[in-house]
């Protein structure tokens, strides 16, 4: 009985294999309810920034150069949101039964999508610059075209840099096999690449991003000194001052976003460092999947065009023939 007892406990990835990893034990009810929390948020985290992707690329007033960042940023969101039930797989069963080489592809895409998060916020930072800082070079400097071959470059350099941690660490080779079993998905990166990505992924990017956004709510807050001086004065306002003041509150609204991204991935980065606990690991790594799911949430708390379209696309408005033309700013 003791051997059978036993055996049933002890369940292996690959029994063939003698250094097969152990199955993890969840109960019933841990399963469904992982499953379901993975679900809605996957299904959540698709459906809004779906809905964000359809307004930008549809209604032609939306199509401005901070618009097409922000549209590059729902792209990557909506993806994250899609690689969410394998995650979840990975992370609950803790035996990885696709193969080496879809481990491998599964890590360098999730390495490059969370990569790409932060690489579209540091444009967003610099675009906001330009817009409060320089309003005057704003239309000159930052078009269309430009910003779409930033973006382009942006995530060409970011599969580069992903490529050069696959070669140099063979993520194809060893991704299934760590230092005490083999069985499951895991980047295996050397101590001196885990240095270099955190620097280049989140240290220097978060650094430059702080930086710039300290800079904008400084003019922000002289221009609403100004601005304040001359209602003060009794001086009707110029249409430049109206503008500011606009493009003073999208950089406050993404602002927000930003503060929201580093809520969320800071605790993941200094645990990761620090603390050998894989459930607390696990837990911040939902936290940092879960952003993806709210930046929507503060477009629709934000910006008041994105309500209008989201009822547009929902009601089927938009089949009509000349609904991409529709002002949705009046």
């Amino acid at each position: 009985m003791a051997y059978e007892t036993e055996d049933q406990e002890t369940q292996y990835c690959f029994p063939d294999i003698n250094s097969s990893c152990v199955k993890g034990q969840h109960s019933r009810y841990g399963y469904i309810t992982t499953f379901l929390f993975v679900s809605l948020l996957s299904a959540w985290t698709v459906f809004l920034n779906l809905l964000v992707i359809i307004s930008i690329s549809h209604f032609k007033k939306l199509h401005t150069p901070t618009n097409m960042i922000i549209l590059s940023l729902a792209v990557n969101d909506l993806f994250i949101g899609l690689a969410m039930p394998i995650e979840a797989i990975r992370l609950t069963e803790t035996c990885w039964y696709f193969g080496a080489t879809f481990c491998g592809l599964y890590l360098f895409f999730v390495s490059l999508l969370l990569a790409a998060s932060i690489g579209n916020l540091v444009l967003i930072a610099v675009d906001r610059y330009v817009a409060v800082c320089h309003p005057l070079l704003y239309p000159q400097k930052i078009t269309i075209t430009k910003t779409l071959m930033s973006i382009c470059l942006s995530w060409t350099w970011l599969s580069a840099y992903i490529i050069a941690i696959v070669i140099n660490n063979g993520y194809f080779e060893t991704s299934l096999r760590t230092d005490e079993c083999h069985g499951r998905c895991l980047p295996v990166i050397s101590f001196s690449w885990i240095l270099t990505d955190l620097f280049m992924s989140f240290i220097f990017p978060c650094t430059l991003i702080i930086t710039l956004y300290l800079r904008i709510f400084y003019v922000v807050h002289q221009q609403v000194k100004d601005i304040n001086s001359l209602m003060k004065g009794g001086k009707c306002l110029m249409e430049g001052s109206v503008k500011r003041k606009s493009e003073s509150k999208a950089a406050l609204t993404l602002g927000i976003i930003v503060s929201v991204y580093l809520l969320c991935y800071i605790p993941y980065f200094i645990c990761s460092l620090t603390v050998n606990s894989s459930t607390a690991i696990n837990i911040l790594i939902w936290a940092v999947y879960a952003n993806s799911g709210m930046n929507p949430l503060v477009y629709a708390l934000f910006y008041p065009w994105f309500k209008k379209t989201a009822k547009l696309i929902l009601t089927l408005k938009i089949f009509q023939l000349t609904s991409s033309l529709i002002n949705i700013f009046t």
